[in-house]
Formats: structure tokens, sequence, C-alpha cells
């Protein structure tokens, strides 16, 4: 009961092959224009939900300010120098 392939048989799958091959890369380059537009929306109208609720949070939180007054929105830096870093010592070189 043992069977051995035909050289016929092995035409036959590899010009499958290649024809599945080519077909998918024709395909692709019909298809790929109109699939990357597609995403390309679909990212855009992400970015611009997540851009318009951030700009609503935005606007919601500051409190109406009146006129003239002045506002400094930064944080002040601590200074973190440690003055426990030793004694400094002054040497010379000796020849």
């Amino acid at each position: 009961m043992l069977q051995y392939a035909s050289f016929t048989g092995l035409i036959k799958t590899i010009l499958i092959i290649l024809l599945v091959w080519y077909g998918i890369k024709i395909l692709s380059r019909l298809f790929a224009p109109a699939l990357m537009r597609y995403v390309a929306k679909k990212a855009e109208a992400k970015f611009g939900e997540q851009f318009n609720q951030q700009y609503k949070r935005n606007n919601q939180q500051e409190p109406p300010k009146k006129e003239g007054e002045t506002v400094i929105d930064k944080v002040p830096r601590t200074n973190t120098s440690n003055k426990n870093v030793g004694e400094y010592v002054d040497y010379e070189e000796i020849d």
C-alpha cells in the first residue's frame, strides 16, 4: 500500500501555489489603497475624538477668570541640594 507522488501531481501543486501567490499579489495591489484609506479615516476619527474629549475636559476644569487677573501655572522648583555630602579636602600633587 505504498503510494508514490507522480510528476504531474507535483507540477500541478507547484502551479497551484504559484497561481495563488500571484493572485494574492494582484488582489493586494487592487485593494491595498482602499484598505489604507479606510484605516486612515478610522485613525483620524479616533484621534479627533480624543482631541475633542481633551479639549472639552480642559475647558470645563478652568474656572472663569476675571479681567486683569494674572494666573501663573508654574510649579516652583524645590532646591534638592544635599549639604551633607562630606568634607572638602584640598590636595596637591607630589612629584
